[in-house]
């Protein structure tokens, strides 16, 4: 059952937030680098994104915590379904915010980064991934399209204030990375660890933590 729902979109810090829940006790957490070690479960989220109900629950089976992409593309029903279930939506300066993912992101999508595609060995696994991204990355969190840098972040200041509109203020932590253990440790009620705050995944880093190639 889950017990944390990371309600930031990819590139606000989920997988230095995914690192920091499993040091806080809150792991397993489900991020999109568990499709890469699960490829069986793209035809859920697949399913899913185009209308599935429930479908999405699937993979989540054993996870105390989700961030980043493919979960965040259902937040509103994750948010439904799982009421005592903390929320915490990872933000960070928009223009930032759309460079790295322009650079890393949308570079994957647009094929600047093959070594993405190969981490599925299947045509069905890279079928379901593509039907995924289409129908649940772009269509349901950027409504359709990632053409333009506008339209993009008025994406993700209409998603981040949707949370803060939708989910109760004494369920929702709005995170920055940058502020480390404390505000974070407070809202989810345990103590702060000695040893320093996480930092994963910056835009350097992207291929070799997100895009790594071993075998499946």
């Amino acid at each position: 059952m889950l017990r944390v729902i990371g309600a930031g979109l990819g590139r606000t810090g989920t997988m230095t937030l995914k690192t920091a829940l499993c040091k806080l006790g809150f792991g397993p957490c489900y991020h999109f680098t568990e499709v890469f070690a699960h490829p069986e479960h793209l035809h859920h989220w697949a399913a899913a994104a185009n209308g599935e109900p429930g479908a999405w629950r699937g993979p989540l089976d054993g996870y105390q915590a989700t961030t980043d992409w493919p979960g965040v593309a259902f937040w509103r029903e994750m948010v439904q379904a799982f009421p005592d279930a903390k929320v915490i939506l990872t933000t960070r300066d928009t223009g930032e915010w759309y460079e790295s993912m322009r650079n890393t992101v949308f570079a994957a999508i647009n094929g600047r980064f093959p070594e993405a595609a190969a981490r599925f060995r299947t045509f069905e696994a890279a079928e379901q991934l593509a039907e995924f991204r289409q129908a649940g990355l772009i269509g349901r969190s950027f409504r359709g399209r990632i053409d333009d840098r506008d339209h993009v972040i008025a994406c993700f200041d209409e998603h981040n204030e949707e949370v803060q509109r939708t989910v109760p203020a004494e369920r929702l932590l709005v995170f920055r990375v940058n502020q480390g253990w404390e505000p974070l440790c407070a809202f989810l009620g345990v103590p702060v660890p000695e040893e320093p705050f996480p930092h994963s995944n910056d835009r350097e880093s992207f291929r070799s933590t997100v895009l790594r190639n071993p075998a499946l």
